[in-house]
């Protein structure tokens, strides 16, 4: 039987040096070219998503250009349905034909719910049906609590999202249509000879905002799905719950600046490289190199750059250290250089353990976790449980040695 060594490189800082906040109900702030959440607020409360929820129609519809389903010349043909809706508009006319690119245009910078409705019905046959297949679609890119009853975001208790999956909409837009993105960056747009402004506030800021979404309505309250790209970085900032445009406008402003100006990025490793050499019990091999297939890096504080940790640890213990007074920020994979076979026993699989010193606090040494038997998992919990211990101690790095002897004996008996 042979196996691949799979190990994880946790980030930590501490806590206490994150000074944002906002009075927004959720909110979420992404380093998108480190991957990195820097702040979030409830990002997992399902929500009124408002207008941001057009952003999924509009991915629908990049998607069918894309996908050579559709062109941005193509027409299609108002309904006394869609003329009739509320709320912000277009301005389109029944029986009128308009271009997928001027619908696409109406939906991002005038927020229009009519020409939603015309690209629902042009699409699907109704907008009914076009909510089943964006729910469908939000599930096959990764939205994992997204519900979509309408094309618009129109007032609904089921019309339902959260930040986490408005920011992972956002990520695919912009990796998966960059040919298409520059619509969310049009600041005004007339049409059946009305002009109006885009509502996204950090368009017209010395930000330089170039996308994305507004929303507001009385479930939802002022929301706001924003990207800024400045000297190599791309911020995306999601905020949902606000009382006014005002507030949104300013909390968006506010939050945007402190990522930019008290967050860098900090790189642990180019892609590909060697990061060290672990111990492997019970291998035909004693030791394995290590190494990562992606680049290595993280968005932290300017202020704690030297406060920053890291090393590695069983995949299953990583979120124990996150219980800690320092918050594991990201977790990276990293692989062995080579397949290791193992040497006595089935169902053994090598990972790195972390132990602790008081002076060091994070020393990375390796052990084996074995899955078999029931004496050894009940070794294996006690032997977890300590892990615990040290990680709220720091000082139990005997008690941890004397378990790992006494789950070797207990193994090498099978």
């Amino acid at each position: 039987m042979r196996f691949i060594c799979y190990f994880i490189i946790t980030i930590f800082f501490f806590k206490q040096s994150q000074a944002i906040d906002t009075v927004a109900k959720q909110a979420i702030l992404y380093d998108l070219e480190t991957e990195s959440v820097i702040f979030k607020k409830d990002s997992d409360k399902l929500m009124s998503p408002s207008s941001m929820s057009k952003i999924m129609t509009i991915y629908y519809v990049f998607k069918k250009i894309s996908d050579g389903e559709l062109t941005l010349e193509d027409e299609f043909k108002v309904s006394k349905k869609a003329w009739k809706k509320g709320g912000s508009k277009m301005f389109v006319k029944v029986n009128d034909k308009v271009k997928v690119k001027d619908l696409i245009r109406g939906i991002i910078v005038q927020s229009g719910n009519d020409a939603c409705i015309v690209l629902a019905e042009g699409l699907s046959g109704s907008e009914e049906i076009f909510s089943e297949e964006i729910t469908q679609l939000g599930k096959e890119i990764g939205l994992k609590n997204s519900i979509f009853t309408n094309s618009t975001g129109w007032p609904d208790p089921e019309h339902l999202t959260t930040v986490d999956d408005l920011l992972t909409l956002s990520i695919r837009t912009i990796k998966d249509f960059p040919e298409f993105f520059h619509f969310y960056s049009e600041k005004e747009f007339k049409y059946n000879g009305i002009k109006q402004l885009n509502r996204n506030p950090l368009l017209f800021t010395d930000l330089n905002s170039d996308g994305l979404k507004t929303g507001h309505t009385s479930l939802g309250g002022y929301g706001l799905v924003a990207t800024v790209k400045k000297n190599g970085r791309r911020l995306i900032l999601v905020l949902n719950g606000l009382n006014s445009s005002k507030e949104r406008a300013r909390e968006a402003t506010k939050l945007i600046k402190l990522g930019f100006n008290q967050y860098q990025s900090l790189k642990i490793a180019e892609e590909n490289t060697n990061l060290k050499r672990l111990f492997v019990w019970a291998g035909s091999k004693k030791s394995v190199d290590v190494y990562n297939k992606e680049e290595i890096s993280i968005t932290i504080p300017k202020r704690i750059k030297k406060d920053i940790s890291y090393g590695s640890k069983i995949i299953e213990w990583s979120k124990a250290a996150a219980r800690l007074d320092r918050e594991n920020q990201k977790d990276f994979f990293i692989y062995s250089t080579e397949i290791i076979r193992q040497a006595f026993l089935k169902n053994i699989q090598a990972n790195s353990l972390v132990t602790f010193s008081p002076k060091t606090k994070f020393n990375f040494s390796s052990f084996s976790k074995f899955v078999t038997h029931n004496n050894i998992e009940d070794l294996t919990n006690e032997f977890e449980k300590a892990f615990y211990h040290t990680l709220r101690n720091g000082n139990s790095t005997m008690i941890m040695t004397d378990l790992a002897l006494k789950l070797t004996k207990a193994i090498h008996k099978h």
